[in-house]
């Protein structure tokens, strides 16, 4: 068994479903990653990739993107674009016709992320360098917008930009760590779930 199998083996035993398996097996992580650690691509783990940030683990990358039920076609925005893995997991999940528009703080993470995405082969994702916690009103509304590092509050402008009916999924500060938080926009209102506790680096907003 290799070593991809492997964790796609383990993620399906942590309730990951087919469809999002399906998705991280069309992606290969070591293009996100250093070269140096390439090895540990199919590791179940975190790994550093720069600019004090991390790529998530796997298990975390595709519960998060579960929780967004991302269909054909959403136009999605991603808080945080990091190595760019993320972005290109979901990618798999929206289809050519969909958009994911990645908001970047870091200028060299933002630029790490368009390389990476380049070497991968996938062009509907758009990394902006720019300040996620404001979201990107030139493209909003958004079906789905996902925030991959720790807030203490959902910000305000990601609120405003997603669409009725959309979900947003944000892990939000508690005591140590994050809880993951589902947030779906009905009928004006916001209905709010947790799913968890997780560790995420802080979201930086200046």
């Amino acid at each position: 068994m290799t070593a991809k199998s492997s964790l796609l083996e383990e993620l399906k035993q942590m309730g990951i479903n087919e469809k999002i398996l399906s998705a991280i097996k069309s992606v290969n992580r070591e293009l996100f990653i250093s070269p140096a650690q390439a090895h540990l691509a199919y590791e179940n783990i975190p790994l550093p990739i720069g600019s004090e940030q991390t790529i998530s683990q796997p298990y975390t990358v595709a519960f998060m993107i579960q929780l967004l039920e991302i269909h054909p076609e959403d136009k999605i925005l991603e808080v945080g674009a990091g190595s760019g893995y993320n972005a290109a997991v979901m990618s798999q999940l929206t289809g050519e016709k969909g958009k994911i528009i990645s908001v970047e703080l870091v200028a060299e993470l933002a630029k790490q992320a368009r390389d990476n995405l380049k070497k991968a082969g996938i062009t509907n994702v758009k990394v902006i360098h720019g300040n996620g916690y404001l979201g990107y009103a030139k493209e909003a509304p958004f079906d789905k917008i996902i925030v991959t590092a720790g807030a203490s509050e959902t910000p305000p402008a990601l609120i405003e930009q997603l669409k009725e009916n959309g979900i947003l999924v944000i892990p939000i500060n508690r005591g140590w760590g994050q809880v993951m938080t589902k947030i779906m926009k009905k009928e004006g209102r916001l209905i709010a779930s947790e799913h968890g506790e997780f560790s995420f680096v802080p979201l930086k907003h200046e």
